[in-house]
């Protein structure tokens, strides 16, 4: 299954738009009033790694398969959702169903779509969202513990260990912080996860800015204006248009009106009028790039003459459970991994070549896979 990242704000803040340019496709509509999103719309998109073409190049398969994201385009929400104002619980059920939330939220001035509040305020729309999908959260912990209370009380382990789980979050929630903001051991976070909380669900700030904007807007600046917590310590994979860290809130700086017009320009006219201004990557990029490192995603490759593909996985994965991202019978009979660091591969210029100059090793059942590797598993079933 691929990735599945909800694209989530208020309406008319552009995430149909937006979705339409991810998409390539027009098929979410967009209309200047709320709720023009039904059904959430559906797109898959290939993943952009140069490192998948590089190989493809060398090894000259008859196909090449990236890794893909699944976008989600969600209804508008608006204050009260969460007591089934607008289109209410319809639309923060779709919620539940996605691995990560990309939140629109509107930065640029002007024009002539109507923002659904009269007034445009990054900080206050990104608290009504935040405030809506907790309230709903709420909910359906203060259902969880009514419903293991009783084994609880008879002396249950699980449902003492899930009634205790489910306290933590209602405690944190009603404090108004969401339960992503929460510490949970290893057998707590099992059953948290079964939850389905939206708030304990990896979020991307996606600031929807103007052409102007984009040019002269900075991360620290639209992180203020969202009241955003600032980078510490910052990462790499940043420059102008993104703001990428571990500690706080992870954010792109995009144009959906931007991401549209690049649809209808060759490669080489966007790369120029990305260049122009002064962003390194398309809007696409920039947003996978940062759900990837959100949710501590990384990729290795598979390469052979029938095919060379790449398969996400979460980082810190072994040997064993990146060979059963493939299929369970590679893990279950799970002997080692001929692998190549992706330097050496394309160094080398092939695989024969990297192992004659020993660069190919045999990686066996506790080796952690490192992104861009180049494997072959060995299993017996």
């Amino acid at each position: 299954m691929p990735l599945r990242i909800g694209i989530v704000g208020l309406p008319n803040v552009g995430k149909s738009t937006l979705f339409n340019a991810l998409t390539r496709s027009k098929g979410a509509q967009a209309a200047n009033y709320p709720f023009c999103t039904i059904d959430p719309n559906v797109g898959i998109v290939e993943v952009p790694d140069e490192r998948l073409k590089v190989l493809a190049g060398l090894v000259k398969p008859k196909k090449v398969i990236p890794a893909a994201v699944e976008f989600v385009d969600i209804a508008g929400l608006v204050k009260g959702a969460s007591a089934g104002e607008g289109l209410g619980n319809k639309f923060l059920s779709h919620i539940r169903e996605v691995d990560a939330i990309c939140h629109v939220v509107r930065v640029f001035e002007g024009g002539d779509v109507i923002h659904v509040e009269g007034t445009v305020d990054p900080k206050r729309d990104r608290e009504t969202i935040d405030t809506e999908l907790a309230l709903a959260d709420l909910d359906t912990i203060k259902k969880r513990i009514d419903r293991v209370q009783g084994g609880a009380r008879t002396g249950n382990k699980e449902a003492k260990l899930e009634l205790a789980v489910a306290e933590k979050i209602k405690a944190a929630l009603e404090q108004g912080k969401p339960a992503s903001s929460l510490t949970f051991d290893k057998d707590e976070r099992v059953l948290a996860d079964q939850m389905q909380l939206m708030s304990l669900k990896p979020v991307i700030f996606a600031a929807n800015a103007s052409e102007e904007q984009m040019r002269n807007l900075t991360p620290d600046e639209a992180r203020r204006r969202l009241m955003l917590r600032p980078p510490s310590p910052p990462q790499g994979g940043g420059g102008r248009g993104v703001g990428v860290d571990d500690a706080g809130d992870e954010l792109v700086i995009i144009s959906a009106k931007i991401e549209e017009d690049l649809q209808e320009l060759t490669p080489e006219e966007a790369a120029t009028f990305l260049k122009d201004l002064g962003v390194d990557s398309s809007g696409l990029d920039r947003l996978i790039r940062a759900a990837y490192h959100r949710l501590g995603y990384a990729t290795y490759f598979t390469a052979g003459p029938e095919e060379v593909r790449a398969w996400t996985i979460h980082q810190g994965y072994t040997a064993p459970q990146a060979a059963g991202v493939i299929h369970t019978d590679f893990e279950r009979g799970f002997i080692c991994a001929e692998t190549i660091a992706y330097n050496d591969f394309v160094q080398a210029g092939s695989e024969l070549k990297a192992k004659e100059a020993g660069k190919m090793r045999q990686e066996g059942k506790t080796y952690v896979v490192h992104d861009g590797d180049v494997m072959h598993f060995r299993f017996n079933v």
